[in-house]
Order: structure tokens, then sequence, then C-alpha cells
């Protein structure tokens, strides 16, 4: 038997912030069915898997419940439920289903919401326009793409970090681990290849970074378009 979350999302009629309660009812949008993604730590394949949900937006906050700031990786951050399976410092594909063009983003957990149903995010408001959408909607149906890949390995997001404050004006929405390579027994290199978008064009770029595996210090760092 198949146990599945229905969320309403027009039961609640604000969108959580911490500069101040804004006023954005929410339309009357069909429930979802959040199936086969359940509470706690969801297995790989279900991690991998698209939560159709909802989007709100925030201007965010000093202080977060995950020690992390709002404006990591120019502000392309999210907050999401204190019980969803989604934990701090993870990586999340969204993709804009409200807007024509279903653009995409890859954003960073760094706060969480008592009370918010795990296929409810909630983005800070640069992210929000990032997916093409204008604030005034206050509430976008979205996919969340779990990226369990990139979320566990340390030092692709120390590159989507570097890769995101390089190409200004783009977004990635894409990525992939090319390989890890033992230099010495000092020196270890991985490689991942990101795609970034900009309202005009859609690049691809490589990044290298190479580190001490005994200490975790970078030794030393590259990005190149491709």
């Amino acid at each position: 038997m198949n146990s599945y979350y229905r969320y309403w999302p027009n039961l609640n009629q604000y969108h959580y912030g911490y500069d101040s309660i804004q006023p954005h009812p929410y339309a009357q949008l069909p429930y979802y069915d959040f199936n086969g993604v359940p509470f706690g730590y969801p297995n790989d394949l279900d991690r991998q898997q698209p939560v159709r949900g909802q989007a709100t937006w925030t201007k965010g906050g000093k202080v977060t419940k995950c020690g992390i700031p709002w404006s990591l990786n120019r502000y392309l951050t999210a907050a999401v439920g204190a019980n969803s399976p989604y934990k701090c410092g993870q990586t999340l594909k969204i993709r804009n289903l409200t807007t024509p063009g279903s653009r995409e983003i890859i954003v960073t957990v760094v706060d969480q919401v008592a009370g918010f149903p795990a296929n409810r995010i909630n983005l800070h408001r640069r992210a929000f326009e990032a997916l093409g959408a204008n604030p005034s909607l206050g509430v976008i149906n979205i996919d969340i793409i779990p990226s369990p890949a990139l979320a566990e390995e340390k030092w692709g997001k120390y590159l989507v970090e570097v890769t995101q404050s390089a190409y200004p004006g783009y977004n990635i929405i894409d990525y992939k681990s090319v390989g890890k390579t033992q230099v010495s027994a000092e020196q270890t290199r991985e490689t991942f290849e990101f795609i970034l978008q900009s309202p005009r064009e859609r690049i691809r770029v490589r990044g290298n970074v190479v580190y001490n595996p005994r200490t975790n210090r970078v030794i030393s760092f590259d990005i190149v378009e491709f």
C-alpha cells in the first residue's frame, strides 16, 4: 500500500518571511499527492525523483536554523519544512512549472520552517526571480529535484560557489561529477562539469579542485568554459 501526503495550498494565506509577514494569498490550486518520498532520509532512488510542489519567497534574515547565510551562492538559497526529507546544506534543483519555459536553478537549503509540508519550499526572493517568476505571484508551481550526488560531494559544492561567483548573470541549472584522481599521497583532484544559463545563452563550465586529502585544504582550483 502506497502512502502519500496531500497538500491543499490554499489552506495557508501567507507566505513565510523573516522581515515581515507579507500577504500573498494562495491561488486555488489543485492538491498534490506527495508520493514515494518518506519523511526522514529517503533512499537514493527517491531522492532523484522530481517532487511536484510549490514555492514561495522570502527576503531572508541574518539568522537561520541551519547556521548557513541566505547570501550563499548569490542568494540562490531556500528554506524547507523542519520535517521534510531535505536537510541543511543539501542542494536541490528547482524547476518552475508556472512560467513558460520551465526555467531551472540549483539552490542550497539554509533554513527550516516549522509546519511547512514536505513539498513546499521557501526561496530567497533572488532565487524566486531567477526562476523567471514575478514576486507579485507569491506562489508558483514547481518540481523539486533533489541532488544527492552534489550534496554529498564537498568539493562539488565548493566549485558551485566559485562558479556562481565567477559568472554573474548566470545560474547553474545542472552538473555532473567527471572524475576523481589521486595525484599523490597528498594531492587529490576532483572534476565537475556545470551547465549555466543566462537570459541570452547556455554555457558549459568545467571546474577542477586539487586538495590535500589528509588536511582537506585546497591546494589549487580552476574553472574553464568548453
